[in-house]
């Protein structure tokens, strides 16, 4: 049969397809039952649990690690995969793991070891200039993550590939170091490998239960008997989160399975013809990909809209049950790009549709790292079509971390930590899985907002914040409002998911249409008074009957916590790197009760850290959805809360960077902070969350004389970013330290602290990155494309660093990048010292395109409103041995 333009219905009236798959299952093998004591248990015999187990062999722990399968080796979602390896991924510690990954399979061909590897290359094709811009970024990003690539013409294009049609293309982007290879074989190459070494490899053995004591892992239940065990491993793919279910409490992975179609060909004359090697070929914008492979094209892609599978929650447990009906009319959104994009496939036989079930996380992220809930419970899942990409890393990390308890990996982002419970829902998932897959060839625009499962947390005055015209984005689930259109009226917002309210967008990589709504909200935070929800932050409440949380929290944290009560300190919490596991702040509530204020993201994450470091004596709470936090900021803050309440708020009796319990309007006791997270004069309130509309509107209505207006997390993030304050998540992870950021000063020597050694050394040795802050010359704001971050700096011509947040600063009316800079001489990281980084000529590099730039190293001085009184005392308070300065914590 024949391609031809027709209907997907006249499609399955001509053409009779196959089964993707035919599974030949072999009754369970004789045998006896498992071993009865392992170290380590594996489950899910894919390429990633058949990476783990070689990586943790490679380790020495081959004889005391046991690989099960409830099916046969290979026989989940690996046989249905694409095999295709791009290194280019959205950050570089996913770069890292794929060229890792790579490396992996090239030695084991080089040990004659069958992986099916080619090094192709792959053609990107862009349709628009949009698409070309983000090539551009790539080439830039490319010298620092050691990427070979470079821009095509179409005609250049079609000479990689002739099978293409370029008429409608604006270019490509090439990228000869990557390839493709066989799962299959991969996954059976490392289980035979693990199996030499001397792991026990278990098939047709299903997982019935996980069990722990006193919070750690003591081992599995099997149908074939018990396995006592100090490791598990979560390697069960789309099967993952039941198997997160098999365990008490149960340990959440949240994904969720989606329909993934591969097309296949017959043999081709064509492609036996080619006197090269056929890459592989990305029509992003047609959201496709197809490759060569025995002589046919496999071709598949990620439609925009994607199609959940099992949506009752009940995943087959193997064999032909997992195989799904193919589905022409979804399908066809993607084979009409298909035959557009090769036009000789309207004239080529067909051999089959596959569709098979692929999971994904709701945050479209790889998912690793040690579960939450128990120690030693270890997660590798979500790897979202990507498997042979992502097993060669992430089977070395996660081995790493098992085995030598760290890994070379700075694995934060991909954790398993930065989600909530909320996550885990299947509903929210199977909505949410919907739109991920199609996120994988989609534009990503600066601050992209996903748009679906939403409205899901929100603070008490979330519906106030829609009538001032909020536009909204969401951290952890949480709604918090973006920018405020003062002239929008609340109608239907067009969408796939027809969501009825305002979704935050940027859709170009020069100046954002919010860009002069946001300007005003600047402006009335420096000049006057402004209002903004900071619900979404973490908050913790800590405490003890004695003062052993003071004691702990000396030893958690860098900085110094004995502080008086109803002090403020900003503190890191550091690892054994002395890199960041935290970055927040400290308010005394009394004399053994602390408040804890960390960034958005670090809900779970900071709570998971802390609970593995108290001692019992202290307790914990999560207390983030109790308050609504709302803050003012603007010289003219301290007159209108004092329209409020009856405490005095002058300097001397409420000082900068403390706590006071505040009468506001008819409520008492509201926590109010003397900060603001932003630099600016004001405060943050913790309201009840049944007091939060009252004071809001006491807020609101005094706010008016004094002319507020509602600020979104784009302005707070503006004047943080001028102030030069460092982002936890962006500029802080758990391989910065407190001394490659300037914060050498809230780091407390001489006390014992975690990660205190290993600062020390530093401070001894000296600093081999440093931050710095580049404010760019020569650019306009109105016309050139902005910097939004992952943007190289160049030194005296020199690449050495990368920009890691950046804004447009609104006083200095030029953007202004944040972002580490190295001293690397032939290819050896050297020193890094202040006049190291002040002698340099810098610049930018934004898609291509290079601006000279000023370097800071310390915090610039603003110009300023505020009375003379008022930035004086607030001055005085800053610079009292720098310890009291709250940066931005989230």
């Amino acid at each position: 049969m024949f391609f031809n333009k027709t209907s997907s219905t006249n499609i399955k009236r001509l053409i009779t397809f196959h089964n993707c798959l035919s599974y030949n299952i072999n009754p369970p093998p004789e045998s006896g039952p498992p071993p009865r004591n392992a170290r380590v248990v594996i489950a899910g015999g894919g390429v990633m649990g058949a990476s783990v187990a070689y990586h943790i062999a490679k380790l020495g722990w081959a004889k005391d690690t046991v690989l099960l399968d409830q099916n046969k080796i290979g026989g989940g979602t690996t046989w249905n995969s694409s095999g295709l390896l791009g290194i280019f991924k959205p950050s570089y510690s996913q770069v890292k793991l794929s060229q890792t990954s790579k490396k992996l399979y090239q030695e084991l061909e080089a040990r004659g070891l069958s992986t099916g590897w080619k090094e192709c290359g792959s053609l990107n094709l862009a349709k628009t200039k949009d698409r070309m811009i983000v090539f551009r970024r790539m080439i830039a990003q490319s010298v620092l993550w050691d990427i070979k690539c470079e821009l095509l013409t179409p005609i250049q294009c079609k000479e990689k590939c002739p099978l293409l049609n370029v008429d409608d293309l604006e270019g490509g982007l090439w990228i000869p170091g990557d390839g493709v290879g066989d799962p299959y074989q991969i996954c059976n190459a490392l289980t035979e490998e693990a199996r030499r070494m001397g792991v026990t490899v278990i098939e047709h053995c299903a997982l019935r239960k996980v069990n722990q004591t006193n919070g750690k892992v003591c081992g599995v239940e099997t149908e074939l008997g018990p396995i006592d065990c100090d490791f598990f491993v979560n390697c069960a793919g789309f099967w993952a989160r039941g198997v997160g279910r098999l365990s008490e409490p149960c340990v959440k992975v949240p994904i969720h399975a989606c329909e993934h179609y591969y097309l296949h060909t017959k043999p081709m004359s064509q492609l036996q013809q080619l006197q090269t090697m056929f890459p592989v070929v990305r029509d992003l914008d047609g959201h496709i990909y197809f490759r060569e492979y025995k002589g046919r094209l496999l071709a598949g892609g990620f439609e925009p809209v994607a199609k959940p599978a099992f949506e009752d929650g009940k995943i087959p447990g193997s064999g032909e049950e997992r195989v799904l009906p193919e589905d022409w009319d979804h399908f066809n959104v993607l084979l009409e790009q298909l035959l557009h994009r090769i036009p000789m496939l309207n004239d080529t036989v067909l051999d089959k549709l596959c569709n098979g079930p692929e999971a994904f996380s709701p945050d479209c992220k790889w998912i690793i790292g040690q579960a939450p809930e128990i120690m030693n419970y270890y997660i590798a899942a979500g790897l979202k079509t990507v498997g042979i990409a992502a097993a060669g890393g992430v089977g070395q990390a996660t081995a790493e971390m098992i085995v030598n308890e760290n890994t070379s990996f700075d694995m934060y982002e991909l954790d398993i930590s930065r989600f909530l419970s909320v996550h885990n829902n299947r509903k929210y998932l199977r909505d949410r899985v919907k739109e991920v897959p199609g996120l994988h060839y989609a534009l990503q625009y600066p601050f992209s907002e996903f748009k679906t499962s939403r409205n899901l947390r929100m603070s008490p005055i979330y519906p106030k914040l829609m009538e001032a015209g909020a536009v909204f984005g969401q951290l952890m689930g949480y709604e918090r409002p973006s920018w405020f259109d003062r002239n929008y009226v609340q109608e239907q917002v067009s969408s796939d998911w027809s969501v009825p309210y305002r979704i935050a967008s940027t859709d170009t990589f020069g100046i954002p249409p919010w860009f002069d709504y946001v300007a005003s909200e600047y402006d009335a935070c420096r000049e006057g008074a402004g209002i903004s929800d900071y619900s979404s932050f973490a908050k913790l409440d800590i405490w003890s009957k004695g003062n052993e949380v003071v004691k702990a929290l000396e030893y958690i944290c860098s900085n110094g916590v004995d502080i008086p009560i109803g002090g403020i300190i900003h503190t890191g919490m550091q690892n054994k790197y002395g890199g960041y596991e935290n970055d927040c702040s400290l308010a005394r509530l009394a004399e053994n009760h602390y408040m804890m204020i960390a960034p958005t993201i670090q809900q779970t994450r900071c709570q998971v850290w802390l609970r593995r470091h108290l001692p019992p004596s202290v307790e914990l709470s999560d207390v983030t959805s109790m308050y609504t936090a709302l803050a003012i900021m603007g010289p003219l803050t301290r007159s209108l809360l004092s329209e409020l309440t009856d405490t005095d708020l002058s300097p001397r009796n409420f000082p900068f960077f403390t706590i006071k319990l505040l009468d506001v309007g008819h409520v008492s006791g509201i926590r109010t902070m003397n900060l603001t997270h932003t630099g600016e004069l004001g405060y943050v309130l913790y309201i009840p969350n049944e007091f939060a509309l009252h004071v809001y509107s006491r807020l609101m209505k005094a706010g008016e004389k004094y002319g507020m207006r509602h600020v979104g997390y784009y302005a707070t993030r503006a004047l943080r970013i001028e102030k030069f304050y460092a982002f936890w998540g962006q500029d802080l992870d758990t391989r910065t330290t407190p001394l490659e950021c300037g914060r050498t000063w809230r780091v407390k020597f001489e006390k014992d602290f975690i990660g205190k050694e290993p600062l020390l050394k530093q401070r001894e040795e000296g600093v081999k990155r440093m931050y710095i802050q580049l404010i760019l010359d020569d650019h306009d704001h109105e016309l050139d494309l902005w910097p939004w971050g992952g943007e190289p700096i160049y030194r005296n011509n020199k690449h050495v660093g990368i920009c890691t947040t950046t804004g447009y600063g609104f006083t200095f009316k030029k953007q202004v990048c944040l972002g580490f800079v190295q001293n690397i001489i032939d290819g050896v990281r050297h020193i890094v010292t202040t006049d190291f980084v002040q002698s340099g000529h810098y610049e930018v590099d934004i898609a291509g395109v290079r601006y000279p730039a000023k370097v800071n190293l310390h915090s610039p001085t603003l110009p300023t409103k505020y009375p003379d009184q008022e930035r004086e005392a607030y001055q005085a308070t800053r610079d009292k041995g720098r310890n009291s300065v709250v940066e931005a914590v989230v």
